[in-house]
Protein backbone atom coordinates (compact mmCIF):
# COMPACT_ATOMS: atom_id res chain seq x y z
CA UNK A 1 0.00 0.00 0.00
CA UNK A 2 2.97 2.35 0.95
CA UNK A 3 4.31 2.00 -2.32
CA UNK A 4 1.09 2.40 -4.37
CA UNK A 5 0.59 5.85 -2.50
CA UNK A 6 4.07 6.56 -3.36
CA UNK A 7 3.76 5.94 -7.11
CA UNK A 8 0.68 8.01 -7.12
CA UNK A 9 1.97 10.86 -5.21
CA UNK A 10 5.28 10.63 -7.32
CA UNK A 11 2.61 10.50 -10.50
CA UNK A 12 1.04 13.79 -8.91
CA UNK A 13 4.04 15.34 -8.33
CA UNK A 14 5.36 14.75 -12.31
CA UNK A 15 2.13 16.21 -13.50
CA UNK A 16 2.40 19.16 -11.80
CA UNK A 17 5.76 19.95 -12.47
CA UNK A 18 4.56 19.26 -16.55
CA UNK A 19 1.63 21.58 -15.79
CA UNK A 20 4.35 24.48 -14.65
CA UNK A 21 6.54 23.83 -16.84
CA UNK A 22 3.82 24.22 -19.97
CA UNK A 23 2.21 27.33 -17.97
CA UNK A 24 5.95 28.64 -17.33
CA UNK A 25 6.13 28.62 -21.41
CA UNK A 26 2.79 30.42 -22.42
CA UNK A 27 2.36 33.19 -24.68
CA UNK A 28 0.61 36.33 -24.17
CA UNK A 29 0.15 38.54 -27.19
CA UNK A 30 -0.43 41.93 -26.59
CA UNK A 31 -1.37 44.85 -28.92
CA UNK A 32 0.13 48.34 -27.94
CA UNK A 33 -1.44 51.36 -30.02
CA UNK A 34 1.12 55.35 -29.79
CA UNK A 35 -1.63 57.75 -30.18
CA UNK A 36 1.14 59.97 -31.70
CA UNK A 37 5.17 59.90 -32.12
CA UNK A 38 6.32 62.44 -29.37
CA UNK A 39 9.36 61.76 -27.31
CA UNK A 40 7.13 61.58 -23.82
CA UNK A 41 4.65 58.74 -25.47
CA UNK A 42 7.48 57.08 -27.34
CA UNK A 43 9.84 56.69 -24.04
CA UNK A 44 6.11 54.78 -22.31
CA UNK A 45 6.46 52.30 -24.98
CA UNK A 46 10.03 51.52 -24.91
CA UNK A 47 9.97 50.86 -21.60
CA UNK A 48 6.60 49.03 -21.29
CA UNK A 49 8.58 46.55 -24.27
CA UNK A 50 11.75 46.49 -22.07
CA UNK A 51 9.52 46.02 -18.93
CA UNK A 52 7.28 43.07 -20.47
CA UNK A 53 10.65 41.20 -21.88
CA UNK A 54 12.29 41.62 -18.59
CA UNK A 55 9.57 39.87 -16.91
CA UNK A 56 8.88 37.40 -19.39
CA UNK A 57 12.71 35.94 -19.38
CA UNK A 58 12.11 35.91 -15.14
CA UNK A 59 8.82 34.51 -15.26
CA UNK A 60 9.47 31.98 -18.29
CA UNK A 61 6.68 33.34 -20.21
CA UNK A 62 6.59 35.27 -23.53
CA UNK A 63 4.81 38.59 -24.52
CA UNK A 64 4.49 38.52 -28.20
CA UNK A 65 3.73 42.19 -28.64
CA UNK A 66 2.43 43.89 -31.98
CA UNK A 67 3.07 47.94 -32.06
CA UNK A 68 1.75 50.34 -34.02
CA UNK A 69 1.67 53.62 -33.94
CA UNK A 70 -2.22 55.84 -35.16
CA UNK A 71 -0.72 59.25 -35.81
CA UNK A 72 -3.66 60.90 -34.20
CA UNK A 73 -5.61 59.81 -37.12
CA UNK A 74 -8.93 57.92 -35.87
CA UNK A 75 -9.93 56.25 -38.83
CA UNK A 76 -6.17 54.21 -38.44
CA UNK A 77 -6.80 53.87 -34.71
CA UNK A 78 -10.07 51.88 -35.53
CA UNK A 79 -8.27 49.74 -37.73
CA UNK A 80 -4.99 49.01 -35.21
CA UNK A 81 -7.72 48.30 -32.59
CA UNK A 82 -9.73 46.17 -35.20
CA UNK A 83 -7.09 44.35 -36.13
CA UNK A 84 -5.55 43.69 -32.46
CA UNK A 85 -9.03 42.07 -31.60
CA UNK A 86 -9.02 40.04 -35.21
CA UNK A 87 -5.56 38.83 -34.23
CA UNK A 88 -6.96 37.59 -30.82
CA UNK A 89 -4.45 39.47 -28.43
CA UNK A 90 -5.07 38.48 -25.19
CA UNK A 91 -4.68 42.35 -23.71
CA UNK A 92 -4.78 46.11 -25.71
CA UNK A 93 -2.74 48.78 -24.23
CA UNK A 94 -4.00 52.44 -25.19
CA UNK A 95 -1.39 54.79 -24.95
CA UNK A 96 -2.80 58.14 -24.60
CA UNK A 97 -6.74 58.98 -23.44
CA UNK A 98 -7.90 58.72 -27.24
CA UNK A 99 -6.48 55.51 -27.94
CA UNK A 100 -7.85 54.00 -24.72
CA UNK A 101 -11.21 56.05 -25.19
CA UNK A 102 -11.55 53.73 -28.53
CA UNK A 103 -10.52 50.75 -27.23
CA UNK A 104 -13.01 50.75 -24.39
CA UNK A 105 -15.29 51.57 -26.95
CA UNK A 106 -14.13 48.75 -29.14
CA UNK A 107 -14.34 45.56 -26.77
CA UNK A 108 -16.06 45.11 -23.53
CA UNK A 109 -13.95 41.12 -23.13
CA UNK A 110 -10.55 42.17 -23.54
CA UNK A 111 -8.81 43.53 -21.07
CA UNK A 112 -7.53 47.20 -21.92
CA UNK A 113 -4.46 49.29 -19.87
CA UNK A 114 -4.26 52.39 -20.78
CA UNK A 115 -0.82 54.83 -19.89
CA UNK A 116 -0.27 58.30 -19.84
CA UNK A 117 -4.29 59.32 -19.64
CA UNK A 118 -4.24 62.25 -17.53
CA UNK A 119 -8.34 62.53 -16.42
CA UNK A 120 -9.25 59.21 -16.42
CA UNK A 121 -12.69 59.74 -14.52
CA UNK A 122 -13.02 62.69 -16.08
CA UNK A 123 -12.84 61.33 -19.69
CA UNK A 124 -14.98 58.13 -18.32
CA UNK A 125 -12.64 55.22 -18.94
CA UNK A 126 -13.56 54.41 -15.38
CA UNK A 127 -15.78 54.55 -12.71
CA UNK A 128 -13.26 55.99 -10.24
CA UNK A 129 -9.88 55.57 -10.12
CA UNK A 130 -9.75 53.37 -6.58
CA UNK A 131 -12.28 50.92 -8.41
CA UNK A 132 -12.66 51.55 -12.57
CA UNK A 133 -15.20 48.97 -12.50
CA UNK A 134 -14.72 47.52 -15.80
CA UNK A 135 -12.13 45.85 -18.37
CA UNK A 136 -9.83 48.52 -18.83
CA UNK A 137 -7.59 50.29 -16.05
CA UNK A 138 -4.00 52.26 -16.13
CA UNK A 139 -1.71 54.53 -15.23
CA UNK A 140 -2.21 58.40 -15.16
CA UNK A 141 0.03 61.22 -15.63
CA UNK A 142 -2.32 63.48 -13.58
CA UNK A 143 -0.77 66.98 -13.29
CA UNK A 144 -0.76 69.44 -10.67
CA UNK A 145 -1.43 72.68 -12.20
CA UNK A 146 -1.16 74.41 -9.04
CA UNK A 147 2.33 73.33 -8.89
CA UNK A 148 3.25 74.64 -12.18
CA UNK A 149 1.32 78.03 -11.56
CA UNK A 150 3.75 78.36 -8.26
CA UNK A 151 6.84 78.06 -10.66
CA UNK A 152 5.91 81.02 -12.81
CA UNK A 153 5.42 83.39 -10.36
CA UNK A 154 8.03 81.82 -8.33
CA UNK A 155 10.26 83.04 -11.21
CA UNK A 156 8.51 86.00 -12.65
CA UNK A 157 6.31 87.62 -9.71
CA UNK A 158 5.35 90.56 -12.00
CA UNK A 159 3.84 88.32 -14.81
CA UNK A 160 0.17 89.73 -15.17
CA UNK A 161 -1.03 88.12 -18.36
CA UNK A 162 -0.33 84.36 -18.87
CA UNK A 163 -0.95 82.66 -22.37
CA UNK A 164 -2.71 79.06 -21.97
CA UNK A 165 -1.89 77.55 -24.98
CA UNK A 166 -3.47 74.25 -25.68
CA UNK A 167 -5.28 71.88 -28.16
CA UNK A 168 -8.96 72.09 -27.45
CA UNK A 169 -9.47 68.70 -28.81
CA UNK A 170 -7.38 66.76 -26.57
CA UNK A 171 -9.05 65.59 -23.32
CA UNK A 172 -5.59 65.48 -21.43
CA UNK A 173 -6.11 69.45 -21.39
CA UNK A 174 -9.64 70.17 -20.13
CA UNK A 175 -8.88 69.54 -16.18
CA UNK A 176 -5.46 71.12 -16.08
CA UNK A 177 -6.52 74.10 -18.31
CA UNK A 178 -9.50 74.56 -16.05
CA UNK A 179 -7.25 74.57 -12.99
CA UNK A 180 -5.21 77.01 -14.55
CA UNK A 181 -8.49 79.36 -15.26
CA UNK A 182 -9.23 79.00 -11.72
CA UNK A 183 -6.03 79.33 -10.05
CA UNK A 184 -5.40 82.71 -12.14
CA UNK A 185 -8.97 83.95 -11.45
CA UNK A 186 -8.22 84.15 -7.65
CA UNK A 187 -5.01 85.65 -7.90
CA UNK A 188 -7.08 88.47 -10.32
CA UNK A 189 -4.16 87.41 -12.98
CA UNK A 190 -5.21 88.72 -16.65
CA UNK A 191 -4.94 84.98 -18.81
CA UNK A 192 -5.42 84.59 -22.78
CA UNK A 193 -6.29 81.17 -24.40
CA UNK A 194 -4.24 79.92 -27.90
CA UNK A 195 -5.36 76.85 -29.91
CA UNK A 196 -4.08 75.02 -32.35
CA UNK A 197 -4.88 71.33 -33.81
CA UNK A 198 -1.82 71.15 -36.14
CA UNK A 199 1.88 72.52 -36.29
CA UNK A 200 1.21 75.15 -38.46
CA UNK A 201 -1.99 76.10 -36.22
CA UNK A 202 0.19 76.26 -33.12
CA UNK A 203 2.75 78.12 -34.90
CA UNK A 204 0.25 81.04 -35.46
CA UNK A 205 -0.68 80.74 -32.10
CA UNK A 206 2.78 81.33 -30.49
CA UNK A 207 3.10 84.42 -33.04
CA UNK A 208 -0.47 86.01 -31.90
CA UNK A 209 0.86 85.03 -27.86
CA UNK A 210 4.48 86.80 -28.60
CA UNK A 211 2.22 89.50 -30.41
CA UNK A 212 0.38 90.05 -27.31
CA UNK A 213 3.06 90.25 -25.19
CA UNK A 214 2.33 87.15 -23.09
CA UNK A 215 4.77 86.72 -19.65
CA UNK A 216 4.78 83.16 -19.77
CA UNK A 217 2.90 80.62 -21.27
CA UNK A 218 1.29 77.30 -19.78
CA UNK A 219 0.58 73.85 -21.98
CA UNK A 220 -0.69 70.38 -19.62
CA UNK A 221 0.21 67.15 -21.49
CA UNK A 222 -1.07 67.94 -24.63
CA UNK A 223 0.19 66.40 -27.49
CA UNK A 224 -0.53 68.57 -30.44
CA UNK A 225 1.58 71.00 -28.57
CA UNK A 226 4.41 68.45 -27.98
CA UNK A 227 4.90 67.47 -31.30
CA UNK A 228 5.07 71.00 -32.23
CA UNK A 229 7.14 72.32 -29.48
CA UNK A 230 10.52 71.77 -31.72
CA UNK A 231 9.01 73.87 -34.05
CA UNK A 232 7.80 76.72 -32.05
CA UNK A 233 10.67 76.94 -28.76
CA UNK A 234 12.83 79.59 -30.77
CA UNK A 235 10.46 82.06 -31.21
CA UNK A 236 9.34 81.56 -27.61
CA UNK A 237 13.21 81.60 -27.12
CA UNK A 238 13.65 85.04 -28.81
CA UNK A 239 10.87 86.51 -27.21
CA UNK A 240 12.09 85.55 -23.56
CA UNK A 241 8.52 84.06 -23.08
CA UNK A 242 8.91 81.19 -20.98
CA UNK A 243 6.69 78.20 -21.75
CA UNK A 244 6.14 76.37 -18.46
CA UNK A 245 4.72 72.82 -19.53
CA UNK A 246 3.00 69.31 -18.24
CA UNK A 247 6.01 66.76 -19.24
CA UNK A 248 9.56 66.21 -19.85
CA UNK A 249 9.14 65.76 -23.11
CA UNK A 250 8.47 69.41 -23.88
CA UNK A 251 11.30 70.49 -22.03
CA UNK A 252 13.71 68.42 -23.66
CA UNK A 253 12.55 69.31 -27.10
CA UNK A 254 13.17 73.52 -26.33
CA UNK A 255 10.35 74.18 -24.10
CA UNK A 256 11.77 76.48 -20.61
CA UNK A 257 10.51 73.80 -18.28
CA UNK A 258 8.82 70.77 -18.25
CA UNK A 259 6.87 69.90 -15.20
CA UNK A 260 5.58 66.48 -14.32
CA UNK A 261 5.76 62.74 -13.87
CA UNK A 262 8.76 60.07 -14.87
CA UNK A 263 7.52 58.89 -18.09
CA UNK A 264 9.98 55.99 -18.36
CA UNK A 265 9.02 55.10 -14.64
CA UNK A 266 5.61 55.41 -16.29
CA UNK A 267 5.83 52.69 -19.02
CA UNK A 268 7.35 50.61 -16.52
CA UNK A 269 4.52 50.57 -14.05
CA UNK A 270 2.14 50.40 -17.45
CA UNK A 271 3.88 46.60 -17.98
CA UNK A 272 3.95 45.57 -14.55
CA UNK A 273 0.34 46.10 -14.45
CA UNK A 274 -0.16 44.30 -17.53
CA UNK A 275 1.44 41.06 -15.93
CA UNK A 276 -1.09 41.58 -13.32
CA UNK A 277 -3.48 41.39 -15.48
CA UNK A 278 -1.99 38.57 -17.38
CA UNK A 279 -0.24 36.27 -15.09
CA UNK A 280 -1.86 36.96 -11.79
CA UNK A 281 -5.09 36.94 -13.03
CA UNK A 282 -5.74 40.40 -11.39
CA UNK A 283 -9.31 41.84 -12.74
CA UNK A 284 -9.23 45.63 -13.95
CA UNK A 285 -12.20 46.29 -12.93
CA UNK A 286 -10.96 46.02 -8.98
CA UNK A 287 -7.16 47.30 -9.58
CA UNK A 288 -6.88 50.67 -9.12
CA UNK A 289 -5.36 53.41 -11.49
CA UNK A 290 -1.69 54.26 -10.84
CA UNK A 291 -1.34 57.89 -10.66
CA UNK A 292 2.21 59.22 -9.67
CA UNK A 293 4.43 62.25 -7.69
CA UNK A 294 4.58 65.21 -10.03
CA UNK A 295 7.37 67.04 -8.33
CA UNK A 296 10.02 67.27 -11.10
CA UNK A 297 10.87 70.34 -12.73
CA UNK A 298 13.38 69.71 -15.79
CA UNK A 299 14.54 72.83 -16.99
CA UNK A 300 16.49 73.24 -20.68
CA UNK A 301 19.65 75.29 -20.16
CA UNK A 302 20.24 75.84 -23.79
CA UNK A 303 17.64 78.47 -23.40
CA UNK A 304 16.98 79.21 -19.65
CA UNK A 305 19.46 82.05 -19.79
CA UNK A 306 18.58 83.76 -22.66
CA UNK A 307 14.40 83.50 -21.80
CA UNK A 308 14.92 84.69 -17.98
CA UNK A 309 18.31 85.95 -17.36
CA UNK A 310 19.00 83.55 -15.05
CA UNK A 311 21.49 80.64 -15.11
CA UNK A 312 20.19 76.81 -14.44
CA UNK A 313 21.83 76.79 -10.66
CA UNK A 314 20.24 80.27 -10.25
CA UNK A 315 17.03 78.85 -10.99
CA UNK A 316 17.38 75.36 -9.31
CA UNK A 317 17.59 77.09 -6.05
CA UNK A 318 14.80 79.72 -6.86
CA UNK A 319 12.86 76.19 -7.61
CA UNK A 320 14.32 73.69 -4.96
CA UNK A 321 11.38 74.62 -2.29
CA UNK A 322 8.37 74.38 -4.35
CA UNK A 323 9.82 70.76 -6.44
CA UNK A 324 10.77 67.29 -5.05
CA UNK A 325 13.64 67.48 -7.72
CA UNK A 326 15.13 70.05 -10.25
CA UNK A 327 17.12 68.23 -13.18
CA UNK A 328 18.69 69.97 -16.50
CA UNK A 329 18.23 68.82 -19.53
CA UNK A 330 19.62 69.92 -23.62
CA UNK A 331 17.44 70.53 -26.64
CA UNK A 332 17.46 67.26 -28.40
CA UNK A 333 14.78 65.31 -30.31
CA UNK A 334 14.17 62.43 -28.45
CA UNK A 335 15.55 60.61 -25.25
CA UNK A 336 17.22 58.21 -27.19
CA UNK A 337 19.65 61.11 -28.80
CA UNK A 338 19.74 61.98 -24.70
CA UNK A 339 21.38 58.69 -24.11
CA UNK A 340 23.72 58.70 -26.91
Amino acid sequence: MKKIICTVLALIMVLSLSAAAFASGETYKVGICNYVDDASLNQIVDNIQAQLAAIGEEKGVTFDVSYDNCNADVTVMDQIISNFIADGVDLMVGVATPVAMQMQAATEDIPVIFSAVSDPEGAELVESNEHPGANITGTSDFLDTNAVMELIFAENPEADLIGLLYDVGQDSSTTPIAAAKEYLDAKGIAYKEYNGTTVPEVQLAVDSLVADGVDAVFTPSDNTIMTAELSIYEALAEARIPHYTGADSFALNGAFLGYGVDYANLGVETANMIAQVLLDGADPAELPVMTFDNGTATINTDVCEQITGKSFEELEELFAPLCTAVKPIETKESFDDVAE
